[in-house]
């Protein structure tokens, strides 16, 4: 499962960066009290704990304690405009005040062009009493917009004027290596020593990676005996090796998969609990430096220094989704850069351009003007101390620990009075743990939880092109038979996801998480249920019908549906096959190997339904998730069960737009696993990002939804919450955060939380 959980730390990655400042309610009462401090479980860290490079959650989390974030928004993710004099906005009935250290004006300009204006708060102290300014932000603006920043965040793809340009002329001396080869004899930008030195660091590096895997899967009862590597690059999902391979030949096999693009397979190729490839090397960081290939602006026109606590940023158009890219963090520039090398009318903004060396040293050890000071990390345990000079008071706890451990020991720790804050899987195992332990409730004397919706959905989907008829994904057929699937998998997925989740789920209709304002309400004109009529446009279901009818009925409509995409339908049952099509398909299931997953019923009666209508389904539960992924990157997969993580805005570009011209919806490397290639569906995703007026784009969205579900290529199947528990005896349960929701989780007013 850990690249599920690395796309949902970098589709999510929005969100975070207002997670800790959205400070709602009063401020801290100080930290001159207890020194016992409060203690939060988390899963396993990796050490990345910067603002600008952190990836998986838990290190962003950590990063998050010591920053500070120039936008702050409130529990339905709105962003507060008016940070320095608050905003007061109502939530399920209580009205909460949202304080930040900015105020922002943004102006649509008759000639297109958008003004972003932000005025910082002038009170404001970093952790170690630097006084904070718009300097600071610029620094910081420039350190995710340089040409070699290789983080998470993707302001760059932003339309900021003269960012371009700016960028253009210039890549990573890593990158230029990787593309010259190790057999150039072109010495111009590097030398023949720098040369050799890459490619044996490199090796080393990607054998490491490799062995890595190969131990996994060894680990995992794959592959018997550990000199197998070929054997174990079969089982990892890479075919071909020669009996006798070695690991480095392994790595250049994933290498050549990849057309050597080392970024995406350092992401998704690395075994569970493994390095990433750019770790496992002994001098990344100088090769990580910009070289300068060609013509570049000295500065980024759009950035506009206006005063010592005010700054203009100018977009060439209008982009939805740029007020949340604009969301970072303000950090020290004395600390990640050098102060000396700043001087905004000469250009220089606290770096050499091309060179983030001084911030990658700090990686490990983050500072800001963040709720918390970053004390240390060892032992599995993050020490923070509290930061009186944090601009809403000091916190009320002057200690605060974040303790590594396994999923399996957070509600324990809460049981037994070792933690007092963590957020279990919602399993019915955790619930019936919980309500053992305080008498029937969810909450009680020992536990108290706090749910909310999780920020995503679960789904089945399907490849386009591997699910089609006579080679066409986009033909009228091939939708119909995609849809005939999608008309049995929707029929069980009530009684499914009731019996894994019971009340802690519900059956989504579209593939957006109920928890965006554009998702779809039952009220809303045009609403549907997810794959409800029939080939001819009829209505399968009636509202009196139960729910052995209403599996009557979804064969019948299935019928009509492989009737037309060309199958022999001949008594009730499919007997043949379309050219480019199949009697038998295959899903694959990421269920641990023993069915534990909410969809796996959803499965198991569709393949019933479908074999008495003659096909057949195959149902591959794969206790090794990397099968799951490794196929759907080569693009192998027919369909497939997973979730989708979400951000702030809905904006739909990363995962349905495929570039139609530029072949965008290509098997593999991006997120377009579906590899829906529709025109008009990109053209109302970017024509949805044009624009700011919500109830505009809200329909836009609903138009998106009801194309992607005409393709038939993604079943929505389910909204589930998370839950957050406390330890009952030992947390002050006035002081946490109230309301909470995934836009505003329980650390967005940690400074407030103390214990009794």
């Amino acid at each position: 499962m850990k690249r599920l959980k690395k796309l949902l730390a970098l589709v999510l990655a929005l969100a975070m960066v207002f997670a800790l400042a959205s400070c709602g309610g009063g401020s801290g009462s100080g930290s001159k009290g207890s020194e016992t401090p409060l203690v939060v479980g988390y899963l396993p860290f990796s050490s990345k704990f910067s603002p600008f490079f952190s990836s998986t959650s838990y290190d962003k989390d950590v990063a998050q304690m010591t920053q500070l974030g120039i936008l702050n928004n409130d529990r339905t993710g709105a962003i507060i405009y008016n940070g320095i004099e608050g905003e007061t906005h109502e939530y399920n009935g209580t009205d909460y005040t949202y304080y930040g250290p900015a105020n922002l004006v943004v102006t649509e300009n008759s000639d297109g062009t958008v003004y972003y204006d932000f005025t910082l708060r002038e009170d404001l102290k970093f952790s170690d009493g630097t006084p904070v300014t718009i300097d600071d932000l610029i620094f910081s603006y420039y350190t995710i917009l340089d040409p070699t920043y290789d983080g998470s965040m993707t302001l760059y793809s932003m339309p900021i004027e003269g960012l371009d340009a700016y960028r253009s002329g210039m890549e990573t001396l890593f990158n230029l290596l990787v593309k010259a080869g190790r057999d150039n004899k072109d010495f111009t930008n590097w030398t023949e020593e720098q040369q050799t030195a890459f490619w044996a660091d490199l090796d080393q590096a990607g054998a490491a990676f490799c062995q890595e895997i190969v131990d996994y899967v060894v680990e995992a009862g794959k592959v018997t005996d550990a000199s197998d590597v070929a054997g174990a690059a079969a089982a990892w999902g890479v075919d071909g090796l020669a009996a006798g391979a070695t690991t480095a030949d392994m790595f250049n096999a994933l290498a050549e998969n990849y057309k050597w693009d080392l970024a995406t397979v350092s992401a998704t190729e690395a075994a569970p609990g493994g390095s990433a490839l750019f770790d496992l090397m002994k001098d990344y960081d100088s090769y990580a430096i910009g070289v300068q290939t060609g013509n570049s602006a000295p500065n980024i026109s759009g950035i506009q220094k206006t005063g010592d606590y005010s700054l203009r940023i100018v977009a060439t158009e209008v982009d939805a989704t740029m007020i949340y890219q604009l969301a970072i963090n303000i950090s020290p520039m004395h600390y990640y850069g050098n102060a000396d090398l700043y001087d905004y009318e000469n250009n220089s903004f606290g770096f050499p351009k091309g060179d983030l060396s001084i911030a990658r040293e700090k990686i490990s050890q983050p500072m800001g003007a963040g709720p918390y000071k970053f004390l240390k990390f060892e032992n599995g345990v993050v020490n923070f101390e509290a930061n009186d000079s944090y601009y809403r008071g000091a916190p009320a706890t002057k200690y605060v620990n974040f303790q590594e451990m396994q999923e399996k020991d957070k509600l324990n720790g809460i049981l037994t009075n070792t933690l007092d804050i963590s957020d279990p899987t919602f399993s019915q195992d955790t619930v019936k743990a919980i309500e053992e332990a305080n008498g029937g409730e969810l909450t009680g004397k020992v536990v108290t939880s706090e749910t909310s919706d999780f920020l995503g959905y679960g789904y089945i989907g399907m490849n386009a092109k591997n699910v089609s008829v006579a080679g066409d994904p986009g033909s009228d057929a091939s939708k119909a038979l995609r849809k005939a699937f999608g008309t049995i998998f929707s029929v069980y997925r009530d009684v499914s996801i009731d019996s894994y989740y019971g009340e802690r789920a519900s059956v989504i209709n579209y593939p957006i998480s109920n928890t965006s304002w554009a998702a779809p309400r039952p009220t809303d004109e045009g609403y549907r249920v997810a794959f409800s009529q029939d080939a001819q446009g009829n209505e399968i279901y009636t509202s009196g019908m139960d729910a052995d009818a209403r599996y009557a009925a979804a064969k019948a409509a299935a019928l009509t549906f492989f009737e037309a995409a060309g199958y022999t339908v001949s008594g009730g049952k499919v007997t043949a096959a379309p050219a480019g099509a199949k009697m038998e398909y295959e899903v694959l299931i990421p269920a641990d190997g023993s069915g534990d997953h909410p969809t796996f019923m959803v499965l198991t009666l569709a393949k019933e339904a479908l074999a008495e209508l003659g096909i057949n389904l195959i149902v591959t539960d794969v206790k090794d998730g990397n099968q799951l992924w490794n196929g759907l990157d080569a693009g192998t997969v027919e369909m497939w069960v997973a979730a989708w993580g979400a951000t702030v805005d809905p904006d739909m570009y990363q995962i349905y737009f495929a570039d139609v011209a530029n072949g965008g919806a290509n098997a593999g490397g991006d997120n377009n696993k579906y590899c829906i290639a529709d025109a008009e569906l990109d053209n109302m995703i970017m024509t949805a990002r044009k624009s700011t007026d919500q109830n505009y784009r809200k329909a836009m969205y609903k138009a998106c939804l009801d194309t992607i579900i005409d393709w038939g290529c993604e079943v929505p199947v389910y909204q589930r919450q998370d839950v957050v528990v406390y330890s009952t005896s030992r947390v002050d349960l006035d002081s946490v955060t109230k309301d909470i929701t995934p836009f505003y989780k329980w650390n967005a007013e940690i400074e407030n939380i103390k214990l009794k």
